[in-house]
This record gives C-alpha cells, structure tokens and sequence, in this order.
C-alpha cells in the first residue's frame, strides 16, 4: 500500500512499524538489522531515539554519511564527487518520475525534473514534502552523530576512508569512541558500498565482515538476556571517550583494536593507536552483570540457548541479497563515471600524445 508520505534520512517511522512488527511475529528471535549508506543514517537516528526501548538485539551500518551537511559540501566540491553528484541526482529523478502521479501533486514537480544536483532535488523535494524551510535544515536535522550517544546495542560501523560520496571529515571519532557500544571500523579503500573482492568482485568484503560480526553477537549470551537497569555516575577526573576502543582493517581483512591507552606514536589519525583487548579490564560480564567500565553497570537475567543456525540462515540470506544489489549499483556508478569523463580523456589523450611526440622529434635532431 503507498501513501503520500515519502522517506528521508530523518524519517525514521518506517523502520519502527517494520521492527515492531517483527518482533511482535518472532518474539524470541534476535532481531539485527543492517543498514546501507543513507539507510545507515536512518539506522543510527532510530537506534538513538530509541534507546533501551528498541526490539534490536544488535545492528551494523556501511558508509554513512554521518552529517549531511559536510556531506552536502564535499559532493560539490571536486570534479570526480560532481560525477557522482550527478548520478546520484538522475537516480533520484527517476525515482520520482515512477510516482509522478502523487509528487506532482504534492512537491514542486518542475524544480524535481530540472534537478542537477542532490541538493537540488531535495530542495523542490525533500523539504518540501517534509515541511522544512531550506535543504540545510533538512541536513542539520537528519545528521545522525548527535544520535550515536543513545545508541544502547552492539552496533558495527564501516566507513572507508577514500568514499567518494561520504567523505571521512564527516565521521564521528570521538562519539563513537565515548559509547562502549559502537565498534567504528574504518578502512584505508573501499570506496562508497565497494569493497570488492577479487578481480571478478563476487563477493563483498563487508557482507563478511558483518556476518562474523552478527554471528559473534548471536553466540554471546548478552544479546539473549533482558536490560533490567543500568545507573551511570560521571568522575569528573575522568572520561570515557578515552576508553572506548576503533577497530583497524588490514588489508588482508584482518580486524585489530586499537585505543588511546597505549599509544607509540601520535598522529592525526586516531585509530592507529594499537592496544590490547584484554589488559582494558573496562567491561565484562561478571554473576549476570556487565560491566562497562567505570561509570556504568547493567544487570542481566540468566541467558537461554540459541539456536544457531536457524536464526542465523535469514540473516546470512539477506546479506547475500544486499552483496547482490550493491555490485549491481557500484558498477552503473562506474559505467557512469566512465561515460561522463570520456570526453575530457578523448580531448587530453591528443594532446598529450602530441607533446610526446614534440618531444622525441626534438632530440633527433
């Protein structure tokens, strides 16, 4: 059924009614939840108006934008995000020509079509049908990093560095580091929803990475226990955003956890700081308690045995889906790519080949 209320990055009632409705069917089945670029947006945003209140027993999300707004300056800014910038734009335009019928009705339809950029669209689109005055209203409101502090699952987060839409001046280092909860993953490539493996990219490298992480939280007896109560004391002596761990990603795939604790060397990235999980001692499970370090502790009933498999099939299944879908668009995003810098290779090539050329004739003679 389809209504006259379209999604956005702030709308967040969708994934709620889809939630609850799960877990009113499958009561007793771990509910995890994945979002995607800026899905992952509208994850992170449910999870922090939620809270201790959400169904979710964990969540992982890839390449947020994290805030929009530099989002929104960073797609703008050089000539290869203009590119992505536009292709993003005709995605969207054709989105909207497939319910013409109600978005002309409701939005401004000329200003949808001659769309160039994302901001565009939002402009005569987004805000309009959520009632907000201008695009940078829409990105303040819908930036997530004001969220992540109320997030109160295990929640994964993946970014790539060198993400050509979500650029990393937009991560947030220091909110994800303040909550024991969230693990921020970030890697030197991947791109935006890449992370391709193999020269024939059948498989996805994060699709991997979640499962592991799904599968560990749906083997931890945390996830299976009710949060009874939970009491936080602040020392003003001391932080917590100097606690929590980041997490690197070699090359090879490999994940290792690093801190501000034990720290050789300093530089502007905080995440290569390397420290050891088991001389942290900030948290743990200790007679049904679980400690998160020294300014909070939850109390847990005695946890039930999963099924493992069975709860993990649609979960694995799912993610093979996403794997799917996400190649198919990464590879229109480069056929697009490559279309729209063609003429500017064809007019360089020339010249180029003519300097070269200058070049060898002048040292004959």
């Amino acid at each position: 059924m389809q209504s006259d209320r379209f999604y956005n990055a702030a709308w967040t009632e969708d994934v709620r009614k889809v939630i609850d409705h799960l877990h009113t069917q499958y009561h007793q089945a771990p509910l995890f939840v994945v979002g995607l670029s800026l899905g992952a947006t509208v994850l992170v945003n449910y999870l922090g108006e939620e809270g201790f209140n959400t169904a979710i027993a964990g969540a992982a999300v890839i390449c947020s934008p994290w805030d929009l707004l530099i989002c929104d300056r960073f797609i703008n800014r050089r000539l290869v995000q203009k590119f992505y910038n536009r292709a993003l734009t005709i995605g969207l335009i054709d989105y909207a020509k497939r319910h013409q019928t109600v978005m002309s009705r409701l939005a401004d339809w000329e200003g949808i079509v001659k769309s160039r950029t994302v901001r565009d669209f939002d402009h005569s689109s987004t805000c309009v049908l959520a009632g907000l005055e201008t695009a940078d209203t829409y990105y303040r409101k819908a930036t997530c990093t004001s969220y992540i502090g109320n997030v109160t699952v295990p929640l994964l987060c993946i970014s790539a560095l060198d993400d050509p839409v979500c650029t990393r001046e937009a991560i947030p280092w220091d909110e994800c580091r303040a909550n024991k909860n969230v693990v921020l993953a970030t890697t030197h490539h991947g791109g935006h929803l890449g992370y391709f493996e193999g020269m024939t990219a059948k498989s996805l490298w994060w699709v991997r990475a979640v499962d592991e992480f799904l599968c560990a939280l749906n083997s931890s007896s945390l996830i299976h226990s009710k949060k009874r109560k939970i009491t936080t004391v602040h020392s003003p002596l001391e932080s917590s955003i100097d606690q929590a761990p980041y997490v690197n990603v070699g090359e090879d795939g490999l994940v290792s956890a690093f801190s501000n604790e034990q720290s050789g060397e300093v530089g502007s990235q905080q995440n290569e700081q390397p420290v050891e999980d088991d001389k942290a001692g900030d948290s743990g499970v200790v007679n049904g308690t679980m400690q998160l370090g020294a300014n909070a502790t939850i109390q847990l009933d005695p946890a039930p045995e999963p099924v493992f498999d069975a709860m993990m099939a649609p979960v694995k299944r799912r993610l093979n889906q996403l794997s799917r879908r996400s190649k198919i668009s990464i590879w229109v995003l480069a056929y697009v790519a490559i279309l729209t810098t063609w003429p500017f290779l064809g007019s360089a090539l020339p010249m180029l080949f003519k300097k070269k050329l200058r070049n060898i004739f002048s040292l004959k003679r």
